[in-house]
C-alpha cells in the first residue's frame, strides 16, 4: 500500500505546527521522523492517522483520500501507537491487546484472534502479564502492550509514536529489531517518530529531518544525519562516524545558538 501526503498543513487555534508537508511512503519501507520537541512530529502522525484533521492538504492510501473513509475503515489500513497513553484500560493486558481484531471481526472474538493476540504477545516476550490488568503494569510493558495491539490489527501501514520511549536500551533495541522483522517479513510499512538519532540511522530506509513544522531534510540516513544538519536543526556539535554501512552519531556539545534556516 502506498501513502501519499500532500502539502499538509495544521495549527492549535492560531498556532502554526505544520507547513507544507509533503512526503510519500513505499510499501515495506520503514520511514523514520526525528527532529527536536515540539516541532510537530507527532502531530504530522496524527495527521496521517486523522486522528486530528489537517487545515489544507490531502492524504491519500493508493490514491483513495483517507478522509472519506471512517474511522473503521482506517483501523483496516493503519496501526497507530501513541508515544504514551493517560488513558486508563479497565482491562487485562490480553484483553487490550484484543482491541486491535476489533476493526475485523467486530467485538467478538475467536480462537483464532486469541491465538494470533497470544502469538504477537510471546513475539514482544510479555505473555506472562497476559492476564495482568494493564494499569499495573510498567510504563515500558504498557507500551510493548500498545504495540501489540497495534500489530494485532494486520493493517498495511504502522504509525509509531516514539515506540521506545518507555525502553530501556535492551528493550529498544529489541523492539526495533521485531518491528523491523515484521515489516519485511509481512510486505508492509511503518512511519515512526523518533527520538534516537543512531537508532533512526540503523533501522529505517529513509529519514525526514524536521524543524518549526517544516520538512528541513529528507532521504537516506546518510545524507540527512550530516554533520550541517544536526547543528542547525539540534543546535549540536556531532561527530558522525559509519560503520560502512550506515552512519552513527556522537553528540559533542551544545552550540550557544541555533542556526535557524529561513
Amino acid at each position: 500500500m502506498r501513502l501519499k501526503v500532500n502539502n499538509i498543513e495544521f495549527a492549535y487555534n492560531s498556532t502554526p505546527v505544520l507547513e507544507n508537508i509533503s512526503m510519500e511512503l513505499d510499501r515495506s519501507e520503514i520511514l523514520g521522523i526525528v527532529g527536536p520537541n515540539g516541532t510537530g512530529k507527532s502531530t504530522l502522525i496524527r495527521c496521517i492517522d486523522q486522528i486530528l484533521k489537517p487545515r489544507q492538504g490531502s492524504i491519500l492510501l493508493d490514491e483513495h483520500d483517507i478522509t472519506k473513509m471512517n474511522r473503521m475503515e482506517i483501523a483496516k489500513k493503519m496501526g497507530y501507537v501513541p508515544q504514551s497513553t493517560t488513558r486508563v484500560f479497565p482491562a487485562s493486558v490480553i484483553d487490550t491487546v484484543l482491541m486491535g481484531r476489533r476493526p475485523h471481526l467486530g467485538w467478538k472474538s475467536s480462537e483464532e484472534d486469541l491465538d494470533k493476540v497470544l502469538e504477537i504477545l510471546e513475539l514482544l516476550g510479555i505473555v506472562e502479564f497476559a492476564m495482568r490488568d494493564f494499569n499495573e503494569i510498567s510504563g515500558g510493558q504498557q507500551q510493548k502492550v500498545l504495540i501489540a495491539r497495534a500489530l494485532a490489527q494486520e493493517a498495511d501501514i504502522l504509525l509509531l509514536d516514539e515506540p521506545t520511549s518507555n525502553l530501556d536500551i535492551r528493550h529498544q533495541l529489541e523492539v526495533m529489531e521485531i518491528m523491523t522483522d515484521v515489516v519485511r517479513k509481512n510486505g508492509i510499512s511503518a512511519i515512526m517518530a523518533i527520538h534516537d538519532l543512531n537508532l533512526a540511522s540503523r533501522y529505517t530506509d529513509r529519514i525526514l529531518m524536521m524543524n518549526e513544522g517544516r520538512i528541513f531534510a529528507a532521504g537516506d540516513p546518510a545524507s540527512v544525519l550530516t554533520v550541517e544538519n544536526i547543528r542547525q536543526v539540534y543546535g549540536v556539535e556531532v561527530l558522525v562516524k559509519s560503520d560502512g554501512v550506515r552512519p552513527y552519531i556522537i553528540p559533542i556539545r551544545p552550540i550557544n545558538q541555533v542556526v535557524r534556516r529561513e
